[in-house]
């Protein structure tokens, strides 16, 4: 089939080539056609396309289409020799888009904690056996009655000298681990959080190496009680789980010990920095702000092809139809969000990038730079799951009534993303994290001391005035963010101290500015953002592809700070005269990306079996494509339902038929 017309018609206007942008995107053209290379495997893989659509399956179904689907792609990678993680990515990208892994944990959370913070021997041991798949593997921290906090977790392990071992115990209903994924159905043993016990003593949460069920029959062993939570708002294919420990025993050696040891006689050695915590949970949360990337540049192709597509109303009577990416209030939609995508990838990338060095630096005993790496990471996973949350449903509705179809492919991937608003840190917990770094930033000032990297911008003199004009040079927008960010920072650290000042109890102080400190530590990220796009543009060489991602960049800024003028305006560093501005620089903005926003998007490379999306195809045959979904709906396997003689033929002739049970 033919591309739809307008469609071609958009791809040709570009001003920038798509190939050279894809290039950038996937750090070079070697890894774009490879990419392609194996994702074409996939889309041509007679066994993945042998399953019915997920919309279509029940919740076992679709739990075993995902474990089957995975074994096989772990089957499909060893015989294709894939041990490149990237390239690992792609062909799962391909295989199980929007899809549940049951197996996922076992590659992001439990090999990489065992060697983070296992010994020498506990590595060779367990991630062997997890890397071969002869255990199946999951993290297991989240409790019924506590989350995102730590310290409150009830799980005991406690030392039993007698027989060398811990005995792991959930002393009450709200100490039950829930939630973790591959819990409920798929795993054989975690990486257990408990507080560690010791002669009456307690020295906080350790990791332990917990089997639960047999290897061979797979029943849950003695102390062991174990399932499924049951259906949630999307990730069907996921099996989260529930534990309780009833004085269930494991050897000494099953707690992680590279770093906190327990000897036999029960002597305790404290790990060297309690920061080498942070390193886990900070590569978690790039990824997450990966995802959040992906999904938004997802949503972003399928509704900016959408918009290219679709014709309403007509602008000048008698012209026909017009494209809805046409009409202003349509691209105020779209455009931002496109931003968006390429802000939070950048910033993904950037994260990533910083955890591996700062790997590097912590195998040689440096610890220096982890503290801020996991503040900006928490703010950041916050921020971006916020962001895209928020961006996806913003562009679902500029889908019109398709957008809610799970025709246009986008509510299953909205369902998927909006729960990273939640796990691995609530959102409001992790910017307060953030904030607490940044009041010591604040109090290191105070004494005169210097702040470390990015974070330094608390301490610049900017002047009174923003020099912020028509140009929108890229100095002033970071400087108008960064000002903004330093003093919501410093208003909410002197709003702590008054109150602690005052009498108050530097626990009660600090929730008593909570509110502020969680909208400074969001300023400071989005300050982060807006700087790490502007120092991507410096590296990329095409001229015209530069030119379109600088249009790209100032239109995140200027739409940002549009958004929360409020908090720009405070101090006067920002006038109102140039709030105005801003405003309609962004509609100049509109239009300068209005010829650029179908390849923005097409630079992405998502195949249409990636997207599985109706409104999103390459080819821009919405209707036709519409149409073939509804025609294969399970309710139209048969002319007439049963429901029809059962009820309705009944009702229609002044009967009601309703069965015994039914009026129970």
């Amino acid at each position: 089939m033919a591309v739809n017309p307008d469609l071609a018609r958009e791809r040709k206007q570009a001003t920038f080539d798509v190939e050279k942008l894809t290039e950038f995107i996937y750090n070079g053209g070697n890894i774009v056609r490879r990419r392609r290379y194996l994702q074409n495997i996939i889309f041509s893989d007679k066994y993945l396309s042998s399953f019915k659509p997920w919309a279509y399956q029940t919740r076992e179904e679709e739990y075993e289409t995902a474990v089957a689907k995975n074994v096989y792609l772990n089957k499909l990678l060893n015989d294709l020799n894939i041990t490149n993680a990237y390239e690992q990515y792609f062909i799962r990208e391909a295989a199980v888009p929007q899809e549940g892994n049951p197996l996922g944990l076992q590659v992001v959370m439990f090999i990489p904690t065992i060697e983070k913070q296992g010994t020498k021997e506990q590595i060779e041991k367990w991630v062997t056996l997890a890397k071969s798949y002869k255990i199946i593997g999951t993290y297991v921290q989240t409790e019924l009655g506590h989350g995102t906090f730590l310290r409150g977790l009830e799980t005991t392990a406690t030392f039993d000298p007698a027989t060398d071992e811990f005995v792991l115990n959930c002393p009450k209903l709200s100490s039950m681990k829930y939630w973790p994924g591959a819990l409920g159905k798929t795993c054989n043993v975690a990486v257990t959080m408990a507080q560690l016990h010791i002669k009456g003593k307690n020295y906080g949460m350790h990791a332990f190496i917990t089997p639960l069920r047999d290897f061979e029959t797979h029943q849950p062993l003695p102390g062991i009680i174990i399932g499924d939570i049951g259906p949630k708002f999307g990730y069907g294919g996921n099996d989260n789980g529930f534990l309780l420990f009833k004085n269930y025993r494991i050897p000494r050696d099953h707690m992680l010990m590279r770093y906190a040891k327990v000897e036999r006689d029960g002597t305790y050695t404290s790990p060297p920095s309690a920061k080498l915590a942070y390193a886990p949970m900070i590569h978690v949360r790039a990824l997450i702000v990966g995802d959040a990337a992906r999904s938004l540049a997802q949503v972003a192709v399928i509704a900016t092809r959408y918009s290219a597509v679709r014709r309403q109303s007509e602008m000048k009577p008698g012209e026909g139809e017009s494209q809805i990416i046409d009409y202003q209030t349509q691209q105020e939609k779209l455009f931002p969000q496109i931003a968006n995508s390429y802000a939070l990838l950048f910033v993904s990338r950037y994260m990533l990038d910083t955890y591996l060095d700062i790997t590097r630096q912590i195998e040689q005993g440096k610890t220096d730079e982890l503290p801020q790496l996991h503040a900006i990471a928490a703010g950041m996973k916050a921020v971006s799951s916020w962001l895209a949350s928020e961006g996806v449903d913003i562009l679902r509705m500029a889908c019109g009534g398709h957008g809610y179809s799970h025709a246009s492919g986008i509510p299953k991937i909205f369902i998927n993303l909006t729960p990273a608003c939640t796990y691995e840190g609530e959102n409001t917990v992790m910017l307060l994290q953030t904030a607490r770094y940044l009041v010591k930033c604040v109090n290191m000032l105070q004494r005169g001391e210097s702040v470390p990297g990015f974070t330094a911008y608390l301490s610049k003199d900017r002047g009174p005035k923003s020099p912020l004009d028509e140009r929108l040079q890229f100095s002033d927008l970071v400087d108008a963010y960064e000002q903004r960010a330093a003093r919501m920072v410093k208003s909410a650290a002197i709003r702590l101290q008054s109150l602690i000042a005052s009498g108050k109890a530097p626990e009660v102080a600090w929730n008593l500015t909570s509110v502020l400190s969680t909208k400074a530590a969001m300023a400071h990220v989005e300050a982060f953002i807006v700087k790490t796009f502007i120092e991507v543009l410096s590296t990329i060489a095409d001229r015209n592809v530069r030119a379109v991602m600088e249009s790209l960049c100032r239109l995140y800024a200027v739409h940002g700070m549009n958004k929360k003028m409020g908090d720009f305006l405070k101090d006067n560093y920002i006038s109102g005269a140039q709030a105005d501005m801003l405003m309609n620089k962004m509609l100049d903005l509109f239009q300068e990306i209005r010829p650029n926003a179908v390849a923005l998007v097409d630079a992405y490379d998502y195949h249409d079996n990636t997207l599985q999306s109706c409104l999103g195809h390459y080819d821009g045959n919405v209707y036709e494509a519409l149409y073939e979904y509804s025609k294969n709906s399970p309710l139209n396997e048969k002319e007439v339902l049963d429901s029809y003689y059962k009820y309705l033929r009944p009702l229609m002739r002044g009967e009601y038929n309703i069965p015994p049970v039914a009026r129970l």
